[in-house]
């Protein structure tokens, strides 16, 4: 049976788990608002960034005629690699994930920030290609659609080892360039290399030598760390290879090199790196870190412009919402590209491509928004995700409701939990849903989980205490679970439990039988950043239940 975007069609789920003396939990009306620490005014003719706000990093770009497209690291989290369309550059709409049905890849096991990483996407000869690597589940592969939306093939494994590889086509031959170790004995840990080998599309092999483009950096004598996400395009008869440098953390940047020939060699830019943050006052206001893993693309009107990785802490080196994309105009000087000279912070804001402008699209992706899902349809919308390919069903959409049963703890990296989540994507936001459970056992509980990692999670909802029902907040750091809050609840009636989130600080709010209140605030929240959980994810947050 395949599985669209976690679709089952589940009969009979919730006699299963009467039999077995505990019903599912049934969730209504999600709801999510969110605005953005920085206060920006966008006027006429201009665009906000981030373009994709929260856990969307590592973005590959690529446009066909008057069309461009997005694909996304997405790691464990399944369904995998979302993919947005474009015709201005600025509004993008989810059209698919690439990776939707769990014969494709198997995430078993697979911590949150293993598996898939880093996407390219390119299209040839009527085709879309994906290029990318399963840490921990098979290495590097590539799959192929007719229709960027899906459905996408099985994977077709290629046998080199490293990771980042993208495709570049040269009228009808096809050569994949990636990072892998360098041609001598690492140096220093971070010492990566850039190889490049042609690909023969029509059969799926990698044939003829490998050629080693780029050793350890723009200059090895400095020792540069973590060389990756390699690109290669042709202009005005040269070869330009730009690659991310320093690491994806507050050292990133991006570097160019270029070559008459494809194999090399390749000169680095003297005025290397073409983008990066990492020069300037890390205490001004609002900052946006971390920049690089960039890709360019040209508009069919002549102009080029980069996406690429940043990331909007709310202090320090704290974020909860992962790494987003971003986008800025190239410019050429001398023959190279220059995404943003040295000494200059990423704007919020920018002028517009000149493209036909679109409409909005319906579910927004940039700036303050809010949304509504009533589960009233017939398969959740492709923005839910869950943890792990599924190796059976979990949950239904029933009569308005999400009906969740049956999965592992969260947690636990031998099963898939009863969760499915959404981005967040803002550090101002109100998460609210409203629940009906009745607990029978000490420890089941439903409610709202913010998941960040499999070590460092939280839960909020109902839950079952010395036999007795109770909303409580549980956090989880690091693996241990700690009750940071309880209070009596009734179960006769259905719940809404609300998430306020501001920064670092969370508040929890319920309401029930015995009207609204407020189990505890001002929850130190930095346990769910990146800089303490680690990783390369962002939090999700959602409907999760664990019925023993």
């Amino acid at each position: 049976m395949r599985f669209h975007t976690l679709v089952v069609a589940l009969a009979g789920v919730g006699a299963t788990s009467a039999a077995l003396g505990t019903e599912p939990a049934r969730f209504s009306r999600f709801s999510y608002e969110g605005r953005s620490q920085e206060r920006v005014k966008v006027g006429p003719g201009q665009y906000r960034n981030p373009i994709l706000s929260g856990y969307y990093p590592d973005p590959s770009i690529t446009r066909v005629d008057d069309t461009y497209y997005l694909v996304l690291s997405s790691f464990a989290h399944y369904p995998g690699l979302p993919i947005f369309r474009s015709k201005d550059l600025v509004n993008w709409t989810q059209i698919g994930n690439a990776i939707d049905w769990p014969e494709q890849l198997d995430f078993s096991g697979m911590q949150t920030s293993q598996a898939v990483f880093a996407p390219d996407i390119s299209f040839h000869n009527g085709v879309f290609y994906i290029a990318s690597t399963c840490v921990g589940c098979g290495g590097n592969f590539v799959i192929t659609a007719k229709d960027p939306a899906g459905p996408w093939s099985n994977p077709t494994w290629l046998p080199f080892e490293g990771i980042d590889p993208s495709i570049y086509w040269e009228g009808d031959r096809a050569y994949i360039v990636n990072n892998r170790a360098p041609a001598e004995p690492a140096r220093y840990n971070g010492h990566r290399a850039i190889w490049t080998q042609e690909f023969d599309w029509r059969v799926g092999k990698m044939v003829g030598e490998s050629t080693q483009l780029v050793n350890g950096g723009v200059d090895l004598a400095t020792k540069p760390v973590w060389i990756e996400g390699p690109h290669i395009l042709k202009k005005d008869g040269w070869y330009y290879l730009t690659a991310a440098e320093g690491g994806t953390g507050v050292n990133h940047s991006q570097v160019v090199l270029r070559s008459r020939q494809l194999r090399g060699p390749y000169v680095p830019f003297a005025g290397n790196s073409i983008l990066t943050q990492r020069d300037l006052d890390p205490a001004r206001p609002n900052p946006i870190t971390s920049a690089g893993h960039a890709k360019l693309v040209q508009t069919q009107s002549g102009e080029w412009f980069a996406t690429f990785l940043a990331v909007r802490p709310y202090e320090g080196d704290y974020y909860n919402i992962g790494r987003e994309t971003f986008l800025l105009p190239v410019t050429w000087r001398d023959g190279w590209p220059i995404i943003l000279p040295k000494g200059q912070a990423i704007p919020f804001t920018n002028r517009m491509p000149k493209l036909p402008r679109q409409a909005s699209a319906s579910i927004a992706t940039a700036g303050d928004f809010a949304y509504v899902d009533d589960f009233d349809g017939d398969k959740l919308a492709m923005q839910w995700v869950g943890v792990r390919t599924p190796k059976r069903p979990f949950y239904q959409l029933e009569g308005g409701d999400l009906v969740l049963d049956r999965g592992a703890r969260m947690g636990d990296l031998s099963g898939v939990p009863a969760f499915v989540g959404r981005r967040q994507q803002h550090h101002v936001a109100t998460i609210t849903t409203t629940v009906r459970f009745t607990p029978q056992v000490d420890g089941e509980r439903a409610g709202l989980a913010a998941l960040q990692s499999d070590r460092n999670h939280l839960f909020f909802g109902l839950a079952q205490i010395a036999g007795k029902p109770v909303v409580a907040l549980y956090t989880t750091e690091a693996g241990e679970e700690r009750l940071v809050a309880s209070a009596p609840a009734s179960t006769k009636t259905p719940m809404t439990l609300t998430i306020r989130v501001n920064g670092g600080s969370m508040a929890f709010d319920y309401e029930g039988a015995g009207g609204k209140r407020t189990l505890t605030s001002d929850v130190d929240a930095r346990f769910l950043s990146t800089k303490t959980a680690t990783g390369f994810v962002g939090t999700l947050i959602g409907p999760y239940a664990w019925i023993r």
